[in-house]
């Protein structure tokens, strides 16, 4: 296939905290194991908030380069997109011009081609020595027009799945790898620590997993609305009093010896003292937040009741199957988490800031490309 004549794309580009810059730069040319997508739309992660305030975390920091990938900043910013592939490398199979995709950010051996390290030989490619993520650490995000990804990063979706929530299945996944790997079995009872979109997409997954009662604890009253129409049981607000007494006393009316598995996605000290205090003997806490500081752990309060405390991160495809799998089914309300789209150009504005300022008002925030009205 003839190289296609290098021109420009529009995109978000990440210098540092509170230093977003929407700038026109050169696209570049697919590799023969890449695809070319044209971005359709794009969810602004709590981590993208956390970049803009107080990175970098992720993205390389100034005078820095990521070993594997060589990108350094500034970088394009965006992980949770779908798009439409517009150009094939000479080496793709498998994929066709005009198809419909959802992209898994993480990059792992395979995207370097090169032998695989003992984690990716044990099929947890997300958790990779060589681990790094489009928007963040890689050449290209979804916060632009166009991406060059490698063709194993395209999650095609069938026609019953829309491009925008085709750009939830990155979250979703987040969600659906959580609850596999706290071995959740159909009928057990579970605690929800916070109501952001994580915890709502758990909420929502859990149904598709046959939860027998699902509590949720949540201070927002619009995202205590939210995990009632997400399938939440019961939702409790700990705002006044102790967040354990009012969770506690939910999950006893469910069970006296405390629910299965407790998912914090919430990552405070409260928190996870109320996971643990949630769980039945033998249960599991499952950590799926990312912590701005270290906690406190008694250990005797796992060991003398076997629970189990376990964390996870990202996704692997097969999370990726899944959730397509239960979307395919219609059992799954994914597009009731798009709060708002907004173009391209009013990004920052309307975007970011109306997270910072009004978090409690959104689940998920979409980007559109295709919509941006500014010039360059």
């Amino acid at each position: 296939m003839a190289e296609t004549p290098q021109h420009t794309m529009i995109a978000l580009r990440y210098y540092g905290p509170k230093d977003l810059r929407l700038e026109q730069i050169p696209s570049r040319a697919c590799r023969p194991n890449e695809v070319r997508v044209k971005i359709a739309y794009c969810g602004i992660c709590g981590s993208d908030i956390h970049e803009y305030l107080g990175g970098p975390i992720f993205p390389p920091k100034a005078g820095e380069t990521n070993p594997w990938t060589g990108e350094s900043l500034p970088v394009t910013l965006g992980h949770e997109f779908s798009g439409v592939i517009v150009e094939l490398g000479s080496a793709v199979n498998g994929l066709q011009v005009g198809s419909r995709v959802s992209v898994n950010p993480a990059l792992d051996d395979r995207h370097y081609e090169v032998e695989p390290c003992t984690i990716c030989q044990l099929g947890k490619h997300n958790i990779c020595k060589r681990y790094a993520s489009y928007g963040m650490s890689a050449d290209g995000g979804g916060f632009a027009s166009e991406i060059v990804v490698h063709a194993i990063s395209c999650i095609p979706l069938p026609e019953s799945v829309s491009l925008q929530v085709g750009a939830l299945l990155e979250p979703l996944a987040v969600a659906w790898h959580s609850i596999r790997l706290s071995e959740f079995q159909p009928r057990q009872t579970a605690v929800v620590l916070g109501a952001g979109p994580i915890g709502l997409a758990i909420v929502m997954l859990l149904r598709v997993w046959g939860a027998g009662h699902i509590v949720v604890s949540e201070t927002t009253p619009s995202r205590k609305r939210m995990a009632m129409h997400f399938g939440a049981d019961t939702v409790v607000n700990p705002a006044d009093a102790t967040e354990q007494d009012r969770v506690l006393l939910a999950v006893r009316e469910v069970n006296a010896d405390g629910v299965d598995v407790a998912f914090d996605a919430t990552g405070l000290q409260a928190t996870l003292d109320t996971a643990i205090a949630a769980i039945r003997p033998g249960g599991t806490v499952f950590n799926v937040a990312i912590h701005e500081r270290p906690l406190q752990l008694n250990l005797n309060k796992l060991v003398c009741f076997e629970k189990r405390l376990i964390g996870g991160i990202c996704y692997t495809r097969d999370d990726f199957a899944g959730v397509l799998q239960a979307l395919v089914s219609g059992k799954v309300p994914a597009q009731d988490m798009i709060t708002s789209i907004v173009p391209l150009s009013e990004v920052v504005q309307r975007g970011f800031l109306e997270l910072i300022n009004h978090k409690a008002a959104h689940v998920k925030i979409l980007v559109e490309p295709s919509r941006f009205r500014a010039h360059i």
